[in-house]
């Protein structure tokens, strides 16, 4: 039921920038590729960092099970749906300068695109690498936000 009440939030971030996603986009497009800021990352503010450290604790466990042959078809469902939460509370809650924003929303596609395959509706792709990709996308968050404290998510086996 929540994640109903989600839908339109997801479907609003995965639109064009240039039309009104949410209440804080206010950016004319998006950026093809992620830069820094002028050679520094990206501010960011509270409810970003919040948001994006729950969705690295939900994959950071999944992939602890994963890596130890004991992910089932709920770790990943799991994992998925506490990203979907955190994104829709990102999208809600996170208010970026318009350049940093269009930066976030290049990540944000990038980690919904690896839920969308943990949660098993990318054919072809098994969950796990849903997983792989997500983990992929936070750390290149960590690589163009200033997040005090993020660390990479070791992706060794």
């Amino acid at each position: 039921m929540k994640l109903l009440m989600m839908l339109p939030l997801l479907a609003a971030l995965a639109l064009p920038l240039t039309a009104p996603a949410a209440e804080h986009h206010h950016h004319s497009a998006a950026p093809h590729t992620l830069e820094l800021n002028a050679g520094q990352k990206w501010k960011t503010d509270a409810a970003l960092r919040k948001g994006m450290t729950a969705i690295r604790a939900a994959v950071t466990g999944a992939l602890s099970a994963a890596h130890g042959g004991k992910a089932t078809e709920q770790t990943y469902q799991a994992a998925a749906q506490k990203a979907n939460v955190q994104i829709a509370y990102i999208v809600t809650n996170c208010k970026l300068d318009p350049k940093a924003d269009a930066q976030l929303h290049v990540v944000l596609n990038e980690i919904m695109s690896g839920v969308e395959t943990l949660e098993g509706k990318t054919a072809g792709q098994q969950r796990e690498a849903g997983l792989v990709a997500t983990a992929q996308a936070l750390n290149t968050y960590g690589d163009h936000f200033a997040h005090p404290g993020w660390k990479a998510i070791d992706l060794g086996h």
